[in-house]
């Protein structure tokens, strides 16, 4: 893994020093052209409330060369005529607005990623309801010109939880493991609001096809790029402000609520449920998983049909992980009792 100093100064200037701060007068105007290409992938419905202030986001972004694709999964509300009134209000070719599946958020995601009329260097997910941090594109650009073309790109990065009026209220679990495949079949560490993919990641996505029952697309996306050789980046500094309402479809996992919450959805069996649902969609696609992945793929697979104790000594020879101690405690839980 490319080693990254959340320190170093984010400009297109690389003999300028780090330790000087990011100022959005590094990036003239008359330099927007050189700058990579960034795909914002922005997914809506019934988003009036918080739309404007996530758009607003956009414009102060230090990294200044994007562009927005909005898919609107049918919205009733105001959500149309304030995408329309900033495509009046930004530079013609820099918001463009398409219609969804309807078939809910991760295949919207999933469809617009797959979107023959998407052309960038780099793409971002965004959701419709958070706040982005100035820096945000910036950081994540940096680390993906650090990769070859040809190797699959994945940033992700840590979140600041902000409640409905966008008051702060702590942050996302700050994970210190390496992040890796083995991780990917046991949980997503980043959540999509914060993933920014090159062009060689996105074509692995592209080449799975938008046709697939996944769990979350950001999941999807971990677990290909990690799988398939690529190189996945989980950068501490929270990069966005996460807003947390009613309105929430996937909320966040800091709050110990939260992981109670997710320990009896372990015991009802919705884990195991999202595991058949992985397994599915990545045994179509194992032939492009490494070598060395395709042994934990194939060992995990094998161990979830298996009694208990060789359950759990094939399930530790897979290697599989999550990020923290409770984490895997749980992990282990749900081994005993059959529900991974």
């Amino acid at each position: 893994m490319l080693q990254f100093n959340p320190a170093d100064q984010l400009t297109c200037d690389s003999n300028v020093s780090g330790e000087q701060p990011i100022s959005q007068a590094d990036f003239r105007a008359d330099a927007r052209v050189a700058l990579p290409k960034v795909a914002i992938l922005l997914c809506t419905y019934q988003g009036q409330r918080y739309l404007a202030e996530q758009l607003a986001s956009f414009e102060i972004q230090y990294h200044s060369n994007w562009s927005v694709w909005a898919s609107d999964d049918g919205s009733k509300d105001d959500t149309r005529a304030i995408l329309a009134a900033y495509q009046e209000k930004w530079p013609k070719g820099s918001l463009h607005v398409l219609s969804g599946p309807a078939e809910g958020f991760a295949a919207n995601f999933v469809s617009l990623t797959c979107n023959d009329l998407v052309e960038a260097d780099l793409y971002a997910y965004s959701d419709q309801d958070d706040i982005w941090e100035a820096d945000k594109l910036a950081r994540a650009v940096q680390w993906l010109q650090s990769l070859p073309a040809d190797v699959p790109g994945l940033y992700c990065s840590r979140t600041r939880i902000v409640d409905a009026d966008n008051n702060e209220i702590g942050l996302s679990p700050l994970f210190s493991k390496s992040p890796g495949f083995a991780n990917a079949l046991m949980q997503n560490i980043g959540g999509g609001n914060t993933m920014v993919f090159n062009n060689s990641a996105r074509q692995l996505l592209r080449d799975a096809g938008e046709n697939r029952s996944v769990v979350t697309h950001d999941w999807w996306a971990y677990m290909l790029v990690a799988g398939c050789g690529g190189q996945v980046f989980y950068d501490p500094e929270p990069t966005l402000r996460y807003r947390q309402h009613r309105g929430n479809l996937v909320g966040t996992n800091s709050s110990w609520v939260s992981r109670f919450k997710r320990i009896r959805m372990l015991f009802q069996g919705c884990f195991r449920q999202w595991g058949d649902k992985n397994i599915a969609v990545l045994s179509a696609f194992e032939h492009r998983l490494t070598p060395e992945n395709r042994k934990i793929f194939q060992r995990f697979v094998a161990a979830r049909k298996m009694s208990l104790v060789p359950r759990l000594i094939h399930l530790k020879r897979s290697g599989i992980y999550r990020q923290t101690l409770l984490g895997n405690i749980g992990l282990i839980a749900a081994a005993v009792f059959g529900k991974i």
